[in-house]
């Protein structure tokens, strides 16, 4: 899939849409999801890589992959979590709806044993 410049997290990161910023970094950054699944959502970007989604990642991006699963433990941290759930949708049907990859933090909620 080509990257398009222009999706949302793309102009967010270009200041074009206002976001609720909790986190950023040279590398990433990070906000609070508009439609949160748990009390505590945030969404997790890359500010430099055109990567689509998680099955178009290479060898070349396991840096970039660190970085935003780093932030999310930073951001954990910050927003008092104790345990939280990191989620990473790959394609259509799995969910992705903005074609530029990006990692989900979800806490302050108990997903309950037994669940994935």
């Amino acid at each position: 899939m080509k990257y398009d410049n222009e999706n949302i997290f793309a102009k967010i990161i270009r200041g074009e849409i206002p976001s609720d910023i909790v986190y950023e970094d040279e590398n990433v950054m990070a906000f609070r999801d508009i439609s949160p699944q748990a009390p505590v959502h945030i969404l997790i970007i890359p500010k430099t890589a055109e990567i689509c989604m998680l099955g178009d990642c290479e060898e070349k991006d396991v840096q970039i992959l660190g970085w935003m699963n780093l932030a999310a433990a930073k951001v954990a941290k910050q927003e008092g979590l104790k345990s939280f759930r990191t989620v990473m949708n790959s394609g259509a049907g799995a969910g992705q709806t903005v074609y530029h990859i990006h990692l989900h933090l979800l806490g302050g909620v108990d997903f309950g044993e037994g669940i994935v």
